[in-house]
């Protein structure tokens, strides 16, 4: 393993100032608002917040914990490992989706890893490892074909393996919510537990299922039915054709921005009326920034591609206990979960979103700990 630290050129910096002081702004329809993409005036006011962002702040923030990349599988995978002070403290293994990166996780890391100082139990701590997903961050260049939710797994069943963790916790969200319950079932005799939340696959309902859902059931089925209809544009593009798209991605910030923004828009908390409302706008920055200096647009992609190519295999539960926490916008339903997990945890909040760990942060925390204190 080498120690790692992020440290993005100068001239990089440079470039992105002079890119968002040039930009040729698209033509918009009048009155167009959310419903077809980012409105023009709306993207404008974020790109000159992004003008006035401080990197190296948000840089020295993530540098604070301890990094390194390593070779697994002829690829190299970077991750962030933060250890608990507490000597007896649980190995966790957490997998961000996209478009997030290990950045996401900033406001978990104190709370989990010493949870006295954060006002909590000393036995709910973890020592947390979070990698950047393969393509990903820093987990660069994407080196060869084939890197789908599975072969993610097991290279994350090796990592844990080589920082001699032999009995460990998953939790994840958006593709976390694969790769966790996959870890799962790949190290089973290593893993004592997946934790996850922010699914948003449309649940495989079988014949019969309908008539016993409950009225919040079917609420959040009519929102993934939407959701469905005009909101995986995205996915079909990253999906079928991810080096085509990324062309405009990877030489435009503010179109990578504008990428990333809409997605935030669409899934976070609906009570929340601009992605701003229910994140913090530099740590959303931060996340596109990590995109676009690191110039994953294509390679990021490339797993939508992977995981249409070839789709997970329909496995048995693995048997791992399983935690489920449930925000608004995850369509989960407990009677279809159940099928493939043995869970053990189930929690429904009424605030938050798909990306909990930025939008509510202390429910998803005393969450994990809730579960984890089950199979510790």
């Amino acid at each position: 393993m080498i120690d790692f630290r992020i440290d993005v050129p100068d001239a990089a910096l440079e470039d992105l100032a002079a890119r968002l002081r040039r930009i040729r702004w698209p033509r918009q329809l009048p009155g167009s608002g959310w419903h077809r993409g980012v409105p023009l005036e709306y993207l404008q006011g974020i790109v000159a917040r992004w003008q006035a962002y401080d990197w190296r702040a948000w840089e020295a923030r993530l540098n604070a914990y301890p990094q390194y990349t390593t070779r697994i599988d002829e690829q190299t995978i970077h991750f962030l490992h933060a250890r608990s002070p507490e000597a007896d403290a649980l190995p966790l293994i957490l997998t961000h989706g996209w478009p997030g990166s290990v950045a996401e996780f900033l406001p978990l890391l104190g709370p989990l890893t010493d949870p006295a100082s954060y006002g909590g139990d000393p036995r709910d701590a973890f020592h947390v490892v979070a990698p950047s997903v393969p393509g990903h961050g820093f987990s660069v260049p994407l080196e060869s074909p084939g890197w789908n939710h599975r072969r993610i797994a097991q290279a994350w069943a090796v990592l844990m393996q080589e920082l001699g963790y032999q009995r460990y916790g998953a939790q994840g969200g958006d593709t976390g919510s694969v790769v966790s319950p996959l870890l799962g079932y790949v190290d089973p005799s290593h893993v004592v537990g997946v934790h996850i939340n922010g699914g948003l696959a449309f649940p495989p309902l079988v014949p019969g299922d309908a008539e016993h859902l409950t009225d919040v059931e079917r609420e959040r089925l009519a929102a993934a039915e939407r959701l469905r209809e005009v909101g995986t544009g995205y996915a079909e593009l990253q999906g079928t054709r991810p080096q085509t798209v990324s062309f405009g991605l990877s030489d435009s910030p503010v179109g990578q921005l504008a990428w990333i923004l809409e997605k935030f828009w669409e899934w976070t908390d609906p009570a929340r009326a601009l992605p701003e409302d229910a994140v913090d706008l530099d740590h959303l920055l931060t996340d596109a920034s990590i995109y676009w200096f690191t110039n994953t647009s294509a390679s990021s992609a490339n797993l939508y591609f992977e995981n249409r190519v070839a789709a997970d295999e329909v496995l048995e539960p693995s048997g791992v206990p399983t935690g489920v926490a449930v925000f608004p916008t995850d369509p989960a339903i407990r009677r279809v979960l159940d099928r493939r997990h043995r869970i053990v945890h189930w929690s429904e909040f009424d605030r938050g979103g798909h990306f909990a760990a930025l939008e509510a942060p202390d429910l998803l925390v005393d969450d994990i700990r809730a579960f984890f204190r089950l199979v510790r």
